[in-house]
């Protein structure tokens, strides 16, 4: 099994700042598993790397989807150890980084995904609003424990198959390195703030209006959390601040998902925000090594 690092955290802890300072260090490529980066032009409030990053580091895994025809695990896990398979060839380094706990296990554990179901059963559900969909899940007694409510896809993906979920396969990936980065409380709060502040006076307002128009404001990408947040205020809806608040909120209620699925994984390796670099280029030394 070729050696794979894997660094995740929370949103805005600094783990792709932290990949890409490794990326250059040990002649490595990043894998992004980050389920909203997938999809092309969505970039703002993505926080996909700059082009300046990405001259001086690969990336994999970033714009590859087209936000009208969604993206998914399944379609993740392959691509991602296509391009582990890929980077090893040419003798570099994989470093996945990403807070999608489910893209991430999928490759950690080999998940055995769940087989395609009834195209007409999808078209039905399809044609029902999200709270039609969770109500067909609770009438069928589903336990949606997990599940992101707010993701009508989820929801319809659950339905289809009986309540059933993705299994792992295999214990964890053998001459793997997982590290994670986790913040105090008011210093992932800050970083948030600051954060949001930039992406607005990147112009992510604009960025946000000219996606909404152009793929609509219910397509896949436009839920996730900034776009979400700031697709009342571009409508005339609410104010800057309002948007901004949201966003954060937003945010901070995906951290909390984060932390709650990263906890479940023994196996990460939790560094000390005061010497990240050091510790994480050690690390890998030692896998790199045995």
């Amino acid at each position: 099994m070729p050696p794979l690092v894997v660094i995740v955290g929370e949103t805005a802890s600094g783990k792709s700042a932290l990949a890409h300072e490794l990326a250059k260090r040990l002649n490595g490529e990043i894998i992004s598993a980050d389920s909203w980066a997938v999809y092309k032009g969505f970039d703002i409030g993505t926080a996909k790397p700059s082009a300046a990053e990405r001259a001086e580091v690969a990336y994999h895994l970033i714009d590859v989807a087209d936000p009208l025809e969604g993206f998914s695990a399944v379609l993740f896990k392959r691509l991602a150890v296509n391009a582990i398979q890929s980077i090893v060839s040419r003798g570099k380094l994989p470093i996945m980084v990403g807070g999608t706990g489910l893209y991430i296990d999928s490759v950690l554990f080999d998940y055995s995904f769940l087989p395609a179901t009834s195209p007409e059963l999808r078209q039905e559900l399809n044609a029902l609003s999200l709270s039609e969909v969770l109500q067909r899940a609770r009438e069928l007694g589903l336990d949606m424990d997990g599940i992101d409510l707010r993701n009508k896809r989820r929801v319809i993906r659950l339905i289809e198959n009986n309540g059933a979920r993705p299994t792992r396969r295999h214990a964890l990936r053998e001459n793997t390195l997982i590290l994670g980065l986790r913040r105090k409380q008011e210093d992932l709060h800050e970083r948030i703030e600051r954060r949001v502040d930039a992406m607005v006076a990147a112009g992510f307002a604009d960025e946000v209006q000219r996606l909404g128009e152009r793929y609509g404001w219910d397509c896949e990408p436009m839920k996730a959390p900034g776009y979400r947040a700031f697709a009342d205020y571009v409508q005339g809806k609410v104010t800057l601040s309002v948007a901004k608040e949201r966003f954060r909120q937003n945010d901070l209620k995906l951290a909390k998902k984060q932390r709650t699925w990263f906890k479940r994984n023994s196996g990460i390796h939790w560094l000390n925000n005061r010497d990240e670099i050091a510790q994480s280029v050690e690390l890998i030394t030692t896998l790199l090594n045995t």
